[in-house]
């Protein structure tokens, strides 16, 4: 009975805590002045992936085909829920395009943005890195038809062993990723101006 007592004031037994991350999410800043926008609507619409990357878990691996997740580091949000809402303030932030919402808000678009997230987890080695891998693809809404994808793939070292250098490794990565994908778009309706433009609101 006295080692329980001893035990309970000690606080054995109690559950660790979790502790909680989450990536750079853009603030809500203005538009960068653009006299001359893109005069479209772009619609964010769903990031998709696997079953591990819509919990908030953080994953890890070894390089191989098996991974794990670590039981008290997880994120604020699922992964593909950052990943799309850091797309749409850096997208909406960077003022090319005359609208840029996500696919729930009560707006008509005339392209719809969307992807899916391969990776995003750390992978364990010599050396710690956090791999980001992820494909975008942009859809003409009228049509129906695909016109633009890019690939993005890379893997950001660590600057140390804990988990929060990964998080840091990850969230580096992911920016960088979607500034890449950004440019991509740019130079595409460089490329290919829009045709006239439609109502955005209902």
């Amino acid at each position: 009975m006295l080692i329980l007592v001893l035990c309970l004031g000690a606080g054995c037994g109690a559950a660790r805590p979790s502790k909680y991350y989450q990536l750079t999410v853009p603030g809500s800043v203005a538009p960068s002045a653009d006299t001359n926008p893109i005069p479209i609507t772009l619609l964010i619409g769903r990031m998709t992936g696997p079953a591990l990357y819509h919990e908030d878990p953080i994953v890890y691996s070894s390089g191989g085909q098996s991974m794990g997740t670590y039981e008290y580091h997880r994120w604020a949000e699922p992964p593909t829920e950052m990943i799309a809402e850091i797309m749409l303030r850096q997208l909406r932030a960077s003022g090319h395009y005359r609208g840029v919402y996500t696919l729930r808000s009560d707006m008509h678009g005339d392209f719809l943005l969307h992807g899916r997230l391969y990776d995003f987890k750390e992978i364990t080695g010599s050396s710690m890195v956090g791999r980001v891998t992820m494909e975008l693809e942009l859809r003409n809404i009228k049509t129906g038809s695909i016109v633009w994808t890019h690939f993005y793939s890379h893997d950001e070292p660590a600057s140390g062993k804990d988990v929060s250098a990964l998080v840091a490794a990850l969230d580096k990565n992911v920016q960088q990723g979607v500034t890449e994908c950004r440019a991509s778009l740019d130079e595409y309706f460089a490329a290919h101006p829009p045709e006239t433009p439609t109502q955005t609101a209902r």
